[in-house]
């Protein structure tokens, strides 16, 4: 049984991922202690609110270095949400944010179009671009839901799927042990759980 860490950094739906944890048969356990984290055999990094906020969490917490260590040494790491958004290199929510640079590209908002509502909020299909192991099982364009006013886009080959909603944007990454997500997989009954649960077997190197 895989035992993972949901990161506290006062942002994030960090209960309702260690529900689901658990629901999928892991243990999980929400902390910002280092030690803890970094013995883990997964880390997840939820988020909700701005991604400025959300920076200056990290660094209130002093998990910033915690978190390379982590994706450097190739322990599990997956972001949800903002906790996608954060590993791009900038964003540009109520102005200009340094993000953790990992992945390369930016977060932006929705530009405005008729017919369509931002926030981006509810069910959307998600396009896999490769086969992936977090993905495992998962029909192709299957459904997830989304509460989100800006999205990431990769520059880099680390896209692994894309959603469509106003134009096409990065909706999961995958960089070796390295994952994010812009969807909540936490909220999105069994497709969601299944994700998750895949993240829990990569912890467990059943992937």
């Amino acid at each position: 049984m895989a035992f993972l860490t949901v990161i506290d950094y006062d942002s994030g739906n960090t209960r309702s991922v260690e529900k689901a944890v658990e629901y999928v048969g892991s243990r999980a356990v929400i902390t910002h202690k280092k030690d803890t984290i970094y013995s883990s055999d997964g880390v997840i990094l939820p988020g909700v609110g701005a991604f400025g906020d959300c920076m200056d969490k990290l660094k209130k917490y002093d998990l910033v270095d915690l978190i390379y260590r982590v994706i450097e040494d190739k322990k599990p790491f997956l972001g949800i949400c903002v906790g996608l958004q954060l590993l791009f290199e900038k964003s540009y929510e109520f102005g200009e944010h340094n993000g953790l640079g990992i992945i390369k590209g930016s977060v932006k908002k929705f530009p405005s179009k008729k017919g369509y509502k931002i926030p981006h909020m509810g069910w959307n299909t998600v396009e896999f671009a490769n086969k992936n192991r977090l993905f495992n099982n998962v029909k192709n364009e299957s459904y997830f839901y989304f509460v989100h006013s800006f999205y990431g886009k990769s520059e880099d080959k680390s896209e692994i799927a894309q959603t469509n909603y106003i134009l096409d944007f990065t909706s999961a990454v995958n960089i070796d042990n390295l994952f994010g997500v812009q969807f909540h997989p936490e909220k999105s009954q069994t497709t969601g759980l299944r994700v998750l649960k895949n993240f829990c077997d990569i912890c467990e190197d059943k992937l």
